[in-house]
């Protein structure tokens, strides 16, 4: 086992809405995004992304596989949107609900 304290580290994480995992992956100079996605073989961990399209991110910002990556980095491999979000608020509002609450919204 690797001591994580003398050793830098960057984080690669990916989920679904029931699970999250998240890989510690050695750095080195140069690691890109995709190297680091590949060395933590999460998509055999996660197989939901499996045969997804790769979208990366940091930071809420979305990269590329070829983004160099810093010590402490996380790379977060998103799921791509099943709905526009700003498409699903409006539906949401027009019917009475919110995002998260599923039920009516009421002002006090």
């Amino acid at each position: 086992m690797t001591d994580r304290n003398s050793t830098a580290f960057v984080e690669v994480a990916a989920g679904t809405a029931e699970r999250q995992v998240v890989v510690d992956v050695p750095w080195r100079s140069g690691l890109t995004a995709g190297e680091a996605v590949e060395a933590s073989k999460i998509r055999a961990a996660v197989p939901a992304i499996a045969d997804l399209p790769t979208v990366l991110g940091r930071f809420g910002q979305r990269i590329d596989e070829q983004s160099v990556l810093e010590p402490g980095d996380r790379v977060d491999v998103c799921r791509p949107l099943v709905k526009d979000p700003r498409e699903m608020r409006r539906e949401l509002l027009s019917a009475g609900t919110v995002m998260g609450l599923g039920k009516p919204w009421a002002q006090d």
